[in-house]
């Protein structure tokens, strides 16, 4: 018995991997949604990225693996998928936490499998059949139902629904491309997942980098880091979330369809919800019923492969 369930785990361990990646990363929007109001999401961003490269590095020299043999070509494909994906990707996610909050947020990310599956079917032939763009359907509909409700005045203090759903919609198609292109690139190859994160996370890095290069001052930026508080939450949630959640991401898009792996990742509002009970936050059954809906079509997107 224990044999048969552990040999079940390992044929679908990309799809395990994601529902993890997603469980984690519900628990770490709360936390970041709070380190936000400190910390500008491009710090933020940057802070996490390093944090979780000296970690990633580390491992792989325990490991014996920091030389990687990957083709001029992968590692294009990867860099790439880090600038979008996470340089440009996560900051926006991170704008958008600040202005409609986790559970609005990790919603609109329910709205990147079936992004991911449009892109993977124009460029990796990975084709959609009638149930999958019934679950695009109910996706787009659950989303639209959850971020028209109108929130109480009392939880409108920092509540900018217009510039959130902006950046919400940009995260998820960062997210979206990120992914596509790690696909692209881990797919029929024996590339190591944590290796992938890796120059994932370099590229995001270096265009945050970049970024931070051009948009003085720079000094003021980083002072809310010189809180030790402040830093031991930012590591210690970037060790959780990127360090951890970007590997099983990485896990699942190497072992499991794109479509498939992205719909599952975005499983999130699905644990976001006891965790806000848990904190006392109302739940409203519109809010309920969306996220039934949306991960319903993201259920669907998960049968059609």
């Amino acid at each position: 018995m224990p044999l048969d369930f552990f040999s079940f785990i390992f044929l679908f361990k990309g799809e395990f991997a994601a529902l993890s990646a997603a469980l984690i990363w519900a628990s770490a929007s709360v936390i970041y949604s709070k380190v936000g109001r400190q910390l500008s999401p491009l710090i933020l961003n940057l802070t996490k990225g390093w944090i979780a490269i000296v970690l990633i590095v580390l491992t792989l020299l325990l490991r014996g693996q920091l030389i990687p043999s990957i083709s001029a070509s992968h590692w294009g494909l990867l860099l790439l998928s880090g600038i979008l994906g996470i340089g440009f990707g996560d900051t926006a996610y991170f704008n958008a936490l600040n202005c409609i909050g986790a559970r609005r947020t990790l919603l609109l990310e329910t709205l990147a499998p079936s992004l991911s599956a449009l892109l993977a079917m124009l460029f990796l032939q990975e084709h959609l059949s009638s149930v999958a763009w019934w679950g695009i359907g109910l996706t787009l509909t659950g989303v639209f139902w959850v971020v028209a409700e109108r929130v109480p005045e009392s939880a409108q203090t920092h509540f900018r629904p217009l510039r959130g759903l902006g950046f919400g919609f940009l995260a998820a198609l960062g997210q979206s491309i990120g992914a596509v292109l790690s696909r692209a690139a881990l797919s029929g190859t024996d590339i190591d997942p944590l290796l992938s994160t890796l120059i994932r996370l370099i590229g995001g890095t270096i265009v945050l980098l970049m970024w931070v290069f051009i948009r003085p001052p720079r000094e003021k930026l980083f002072k809310p880091l010189s809180s030790q508080r402040l830093f031991v939450t930012v590591a210690g949630t970037a060790f959780i979330s990127t360090y951890l959640g970007i590997w099983l991401q990485q896990i699942s898009l190497k072992y499991a369809a794109t479509g498939v792996a992205q719909a599952l990742t975005n499983t999130s509002p699905l644990f976001i919800l006891p965790i806000a009970l848990w904190m006392g936050e109302k739940v409203s059954l519109r809010a309920v019923l969306g996220v039934a809906v949306a991960l319903a079509g993201v259920w669907l997107l998960f049968n059609k492969a």
